[in-house]
Parts: C-alpha cells; sequence; structure tokens
C-alpha cells in the first residue's frame, strides 16, 4: 500500500488576492517533497478535514490558529506565517505540540520602511492638503504654516527591529535627529546605526515630532499607545503606525485629531481594521492605507518562496528556521 504524498496547505482569506489558487511560487518549490493546495476560508471558519491532516500550513494574512485548531492536526510538523507577525497563532499552544511556528520577517523590510516615510512625507509636506486645494483651483497654499523642514524635527521610533532599523536610516539620510525607544536591545545599538537612544517611552514621547511605531503586538505592546501617551506628544506631532493595529488605541487617537492635540497621524494599520465608521473615515488629518505597507510584486515573490521553503524543510524532516515559539 503507498502512502499519500505529504500536503502543504496554504490558508487565504475569501477576499485576499495576493495569492493565486494555483500556488505556482510554492508548488514549484515544493516539488517532489509535497503537493500544494489552496484554501480560501471566510475568517474564522472551520478548517477543512483536509487541512487539518497536512503536514504543514502556511497562513495567509491573520487566519486565526487557536489552541483549538493546533489540537486538531493530526500531522502538522510546521505553522508558517506568510508574514512578519504571528500574533495570531498560539505559539505556547504549537510549543506543546512540538509543532514549530515560523515567520517570515525580512520580506517587506524594505517596502514597509518606504511606506513610513512615504506617510511621513506627507504629512509634514502637507501633500494631500495641497493636492486638495491645487484640484479646487486655488493657489493661496492654505496649509503654509503647517510645511515643516524636515531637518529641525525629532523623529522617534518606538522598536528598533529589521524594519526599525531600515526606517531609521531613511529618516536619519532625510535629516531628521533620529531617537528610538526598544527595553529589549542591549547597550550600544544606537552606536552601531548612528541615532540616539531613549531609555524610558515617556521621553521619547516628549522628545518625538514624528512618532513611528515598529514594534510587534505581544501582550506587552497592545494598546500601548493610549490617551496618557498620546498627551505626552505635542499638539504639533504626526503619529505614524505601520506595525499592528491594536498598538495604538483608535479612540483616544481619533479624538486627539478631532479636538486638534495632535496634529495628524499616518496609519496602514488600525485597530479593529478596517474603519468602520463614516465618522472614522472623515477624521481630520488621517491618512489611512489599507495594511498595505508590505506590498510590492518583489515582496510577494520573496515571501511565498521562503515560506515555501521552509515548508519543504518541515516536510523533509530537516531543520527550519525564521522559529518564533
Amino acid at each position: 500500500m503507498s502512502l499519500r504524498p505529504a500536503l502543504v496547505a496554504i490558508l487565504c482569506p475569501r477576499e485576499f488576492t495576493f495569492s493565486e489558487d494555483a500556488a505556482r511560487i510554492e508548488t514549484a518549490e515544493l516539488a517532489g517533497a509535497a503537493d500544494v493546495k489552496t484554501f480560501r476560508l471566510d475568517f474564522d471558519a472551520p478548517l477543512p478535514s483536509e487541512v487539518l491532516g497536512a503536514d504543514a500550513l502556511i497562513l495567509w494574512h491573520n487566519i486565526p490558529c487557536t489552541e483549538a485548531v493546533i489540537a486538531s492536526l493530526t500531522r502538522c510538523r510546521a505553522l508558517i506565517r506568510n508574514g512578519v507577525g504571528y500574533d495570531s497563532v498560539d505559539l505556547q499552544a504549537a510549543a506543546r505540540r512540538g509543532i514549530p511556528v515560523c515567520n517570515v520577517p525580512d520580506y517587506g523590510t524594505e517596502e514597509v520602511a518606504d511606506h513610513t516615510l512615504a506617510l511621513t512625507l506627507a504629512l509634514c509636506r502637507q501633500l494631500f492638503a495641497l493636492d486638495a486645494e491645487a484640484k479646487r483651483l486655488g493657489w493661496k497654499i492654505e496649509v503654509a504654516a503647517k510645511m515643516r523642514r524636515l531637518r529641525t524635527l525629532t523623529f522617534g521610533l518606538v522598536g528598533l527591529g529589521r524594519i526599525g532599523i531600515a526606517t531609521a536610516l531613511r529618516a536619519k539620510a532625510l535629516g531628521f535627529r533620529v531617537v528610538f525607544y526598544d527595553p529589549h536591545l542591549s547597550h550600544g545599538v544606537h552606536k552601531a546605526v548612528g541615532i540616539e537612544r531613549s531609555f524610558a517611552l515617556d521621553d521619547l514621547l516628549r522628545q518625538s515630532d514624528v512618532l513611528s511605531i515598529h514594534c510587534p503586538s505581544s501582550p506587552e505592546t497592545r494598546g500601548l499607545i493610549g490617551a496618557r501617551e498620546l498627551s505626552l506628544l505635542q499638539p504639533t506631532s504626526y503619529l505614524i503606525n505601520t506595525a499592528r493595529g491594536d498598538i495604538v488605541q483608535k479612540a483616544p487617537l481619533f479624538a486627539a485629531l478631532r479636538e486638534g492635540r495632535l496634529a495628524g497621524a499616518g496609519l496602514d494599520v488600525v485597530e479593529g481594521e478596517p474603519l468602520r465608521t463614516a465618522e472614522e473615515a472623515a477624521t481630520p488629518n488621517l491618512i489611512v492605507t489599507c495594511h498595505a505597507a508590505f506590498c510590492s510584486p518583489e515582496g510577494m515573490i520573496e515571501m511565498r518562496t521562503t515560506s515555501a521553503r521552509i515548508a519543504r524543510a518541515a516536510v523533509l524532516g530537516q531543520p527550519v528556521w525564521n522559529r518564533v515559539n
């Protein structure tokens, strides 16, 4: 009796379009090691029995992998998050089952850093307001008083991982004074990157003209920036978040924007995304993009290739990498 071939199941939200059903990249990388099948699912829908019996799962865009789901897996040798964040996977439950959880932490480093600076420049140079005025056939530069010289500003980062470093170097090249806060890094990192370090979040907030979020979502960081923290920023400051939406509390942020206690915000991610109401969408001095900072054809190819190679190693019984549990 022949054994069935190994199966790598790719789990995608039904509306997600970054991966085609044929999974050409993954199929090529896994040739000779496993069959590949794409499953398009409604969020939080029960997983098909074929998925529960797969040898590895590649998880797109926050498909939840809870303790109950992990307990139902019968042959799984690896759970691979197709992206940087892995807060959608119960790491402890997977570890108890001896299942590695891996991510792809480096595929979108350039894209997210570039997107962060794009949002920053759009706010500091008032690009959207100027665009709207020009298209009204006006030429008064009504927002002139809000347009800032970058070399006079402090760019503060919360978190200095791969994307944080890439962003810091870009901000530094544009002339910002760059300062970061990251309690998990060893001493001397700031010297290697050529920027300054703050050892207290409150201190960073008080001096930041631009505050940019680059830490992962975790019990430590969820809700990290709330009403108290926002009150420490100057009314002329901007907040940028290209990390995870739940790090910045949406209600106090939007209230600060409506009440003029913050000059603006550029968000690629939002708590409870997407935006839920017309009132939220009408928040003044707010730029929102669609959790798209990671996007580029080059980045998608790199991410899918890496996750498929990790899956190949797992089904062949070889060591995996980028393990987070």
